[in-house]
């Protein structure tokens, strides 16, 4: 059921419906006052599509968090390690062990800023970018799965409607 639009006068909840014979058990229906939540269904289409992903990334021994680094690094470029952190919003020790498994498994590289010494410039590498291409591939291939009730005329609208959200959202760049 559809929120009520602001000033409207409620409508009586429908009946709960018997779940069919082969639906969803009684004990595992989600509650109807949480469906007519739109915050409660954009968190499990998220948790969903994050699980997903997470998952493909998981079988090549990688993390969101590194598809993060790569992302920002191939679209941004070159960050100090303490501007990704600023950036990415994650703690700083544990971009520390991101940029560290990059560079080991040489996605990125880290180099000394030539105008200050002592900050370290981390910069993603040729096979960072491929294997950030790879990823995309790979989070694309999830959202196709995850939105495959929609239309692509239903997509591209949540789309733009996700993006005007998050363009709002608190501490978003």
């Amino acid at each position: 059921m559809p929120p009520e639009e602001p000033g409207s006068t409620p409508s009586a909840p429908a009946p709960a419906a018997a779940p069919a014979p082969d639906g969803p058990s009684p004990g595992r229906a989600t509650p109807p006052s949480l469906l007519d939540l739109s915050t409660y269904l954009l968190s499990r289409a998220g948790k969903a599509a994050r699980s997903r992903l997470a998952e493909r990334l998981a079988r090549r021994g990688l993390r969101l968090w590194d598809m993060a680094v790569l992302a920002a690094l191939a679209d941004f470029g070159p960050h100090a390690q303490r501007d990704l952190v600023r950036r990415l919003g994650v703690d700083a020790s544990d971009m520390a062990k991101v940029v560290d498994r990059l560079g080991l498994a040489g996605y990125v590289e880290r180099t000394r800023d030539a105008a200050d010494r002592r900050r370290l410039s981390v910069t993603v590498t040729e096979a960072g970018r491929v294997l950030l291409a790879e990823l995309r591939a790979e989070a694309l291939a999830v959202q196709g799965e995850v939105l495959a009730p929609l239309s692509g005329t239903e997509r591209r609208v949540l789309h733009e409607l996700l993006a005007r959200i998050h363009a709002e959202l608190p501490g978003t760049p």
